[in-house]
């Protein structure tokens, strides 16, 4: 790792300054009010953070960070009220990082301890949880359909032996029938040699014989296909039945329902959207607040001014304890303290948690409204294919019909026309030809009854040979199966993990850092995963949060729960921070960006700053840190130190 080099051009109170910010720990140490926050609000805008602001007097700024040989710029323009940027910082989206490694003092993750932030939802906020959802219920739908592949192919499996005994008995029934045709030709040849004389009333006969054998023929194959119509349109009755049925059990949905659903769904979206632009106008206002508290508390705003209460005999310590930071307010032009700006700010955060809670009720009474009309939706959809099937089977059954009519026609005419035949046949029959005759007619049954046989055996065989390759892609199946349920496996510990992960990062930090830093009567600080029923609009679900537990013990050693409120200042700030590095290392924020900034420390004593830092360069290639100077001086670590930042 290479050092990286700073210029900044009027940014917040920086009119120009040039630095170098080697890896491991740069402080920058001078007092209150020397532009240490904006310094490190132009590294976060290098590294591609909106959380800054431009000179006061100026209408154009720049940050330049060049490090391992690449240059990352970023200029800003004010256009009126707002300031455009444009550029190529280190970071395309910057919104993991602004949450896990900028730890300015009014960083979310930071604070999150000492507000009623949901812990959880702000260690998961990187993650895309329905993304995530999409693919498990991808991964369930092919799931199923190879289930159901299985399922079909261990039924076909299941009627193998059955085909192959079905194929065997007629493979034998064909050789039979095919011994029995060879010796009864064998038969006929000889019953011919002996009526070789009356060749031409047997040629005639013969004809005959042809003729009623391909009749009959024609005659069976449309008997056979009446049965099959038949078999046909009794099925379509049924299902015509069926369907009758399903469409009596589906009721219609009236219009006037479905219209007053989508009436409620437009008036709840109108109303999130009304919300919407409302947490939008606040957020802007907390944000501008926000940057015009943190230039007024670092010196760099032009209205600050530092009021003290000593008297001129007061002591140095007691003037220190005494001062109050004042402003000009820049809403209505009267000086007030700061704080108070802060609790109005803390105040329109409220008022925005108040409105997202609105929001998420609107969601969920949103989603039930959907629910009832994709219900009413699937129903009419329903109703209507049923009735479309309903016309079709209807269509058919007349079809059919028709077919058999004509079929049944067909039939009687070949049954005359068999009946002709057979009463040609007995006139040309004569006392001495009567056996070839007999031996012909039964030949030509033999022959019909052989194609049929020979025919069925074809076709079982080819079901057996489907069959057989159905059953051969089972095995591949089955490995895609095991696949899917793997990523799906994967897909639903992925957000527990996370979570498991996060808390496991927080305890063990925590823990570590109690043990360092040596707080009188706090024994543990952790967090537990825990699972609670909450109310989303007109349905209760349970959901997973994250709650932090304070154990402290007594002068006489018993240890007993605390609160979080208990905490002192700098108690509360350690642990903001090791809740800030728990997200900063579960989701591997040092691989996009592997830099960490930190300001506001004061409330932590010297010893216990020099010992967190400490622990945090362990982690961090580069840590960039505002701390005072005297807090500065307690650092044992070798640091980079920046002692004149530039007005």
């Amino acid at each position: 790792m290479n050092s990286g080099t700073l210029t900044v051009e009027n940014i917040g109170g920086i009119e120009h300054t040039t630095a170098e910010v080697p890896p491991g720990v740069t402080v920058l140490a001078s007092p209150n009010a020397s532009n240490k926050t904006s310094f490190l609000r132009s590294v976060m805008a290098a590294l591609g953070s909106d959380q800054v602001s431009l000179k006061g007097d100026a209408d154009e700024g720049s940050v330049n960070l060049e490090i391992d040989g690449t240059t990352y710029e970023r200029t800003f323009e004010r256009t009126g009220a707002t300031v455009r940027s444009d550029g190529t910082p280190y970071l395309d989206d910057s919104s993991v990082a602004d949450l896990f490694a900028f730890l300015l003092k009014s960083n979310e993750a930071r604070r999150a301890v000492q507000s009623t932030v949901d812990l959880r939802e702000l260690i998961m906020r990187p993650v895309d949880t329905e993304a995530i959802q999409s693919e498990i219920e991808r991964c369930q739908r092919e799931r199923d359909q190879i289930d159901e592949q299985l399922d079909e192919i261990d039924s076909l499996k299941q009627r193998l032996p059955d085909l192959e005994e079905r194929k065997r008995e007629l493979q034998d029934e064909v050789e039979a029938k095919r011994s029995e045709l060879e010796s009864l030709e064998g038969e006929i040849e000889e019953a011919d040699a002996s009526v070789e004389n009356q060749r031409e009333e047997r040629d005639e006969l013969e004809a005959a014989l042809e003729e009623l054998r391909d009749v009959r023929s024609t005659l069976e194959d449309v008997r056979y296909e009446i049965e099959a119509k038949r078999k046909r349109h009794s099925s379509l009755k049924e299902e015509r039945n069926e369907l009758e049925t399903e469409i009596d059990e589906l009721a219609d949905v009236p219009e006037d329902e479905l219209a007053n659903i989508e009436s409620h769904v437009d008036d709840l979206r109108s109303r999130k959207q009304q919300l919407d632009a409302e947490i939008s106008e606040l957020q802007k206002t907390i944000q501008f607040n926000e940057k015009m508290i943190d230039e007024a508390t670092s010196g760099s705003h032009p209205a600050v001014d530092i009021a003290t209460d000593g008297g001129d005999g007061a002591t140095v310590t007691d003037q220190l304890l005494d001062q109050r930071q004042e402003t000009v307010c820049w809403t209505c032009g009267s000086e007030v303290e700061i704080d108070q700006i802060e609790d109005t700010v803390a105040n329109l955060r409220d008022v925005r948690r108040e409105k997202l809670d609105t929001i998420d009720d609107i969601e969920s009474e949103l989603d039930e409204y959907k629910r009832q009309k994709k219900s009413y939706e699937s129903q009419q959809r329903e109703r209507d294919q049923a009735q479309r099937r309903l016309a079709r089977v209807e269509n058919d059954i007349e079809s059919t019909e028709s077919a058999l009519e004509r079929l049944t026609e067909r039939k009687d005419e070949l049954t005359d026309e068999v009946e002709d035949l057979e009463a040609r046949v007995e006139d040309l029959e004569s006392g001495s030809y009567d056996e070839v005759l007999e031996l012909h007619r039964t030949a030509n049954d033999l022959e019909y009854e052989l194609g049929r046989l020979e025919t069925e055996r074809d076709e079982v065989e080819s079901e057996i040979e489907d069959i057989e390759s159905r059953v051969a892609e089972a095995d591949d199946l089955r490995a895609q199966r095991e696949q899917l349920q793997e990523e799906l496996t994967d897909l639903r510990t992925r957000i527990d993990q996370i979570e498991a992960d996060a808390v496991e990062q927080f305890n063990d930090h925590m823990e570590q850092l109690l043990g360092i830093l040596d707080y009188d009567n706090i024994e543990r600080i952790w967090i537990e995963i825990v699972e609670e029923e909450v109310k989303k609009g007109r349905r209760k679900t349970t959901e997973r949060t994250f709650e932090l537990h304070v154990i402290r013990s007594s002068d006489s050693g018993v240890a007993y729960e605390d609160t979080v409120d208990h905490l002192s200042d700098s108690e509360r700030e350690v642990t903001g921070l090791v809740f800030a590095l728990a997200g900063y290392l579960v989701h591997d924020v040092h691989e996009d960006v592997p830099v960490m900034i930190m300001d506001a420390l004061e409330p932590i004593d010297s010893e216990r700053i020099a010992a967190l830092i400490e622990y945090f360069e362990s982690y961090v290639d580069y840590l960039v840190v505002a701390l005072l100077p005297e807090d500065a001086d307690a650092l044992e670590i070798d640091h980079h130190r920046i002692t004149d930042i530039g007005a």
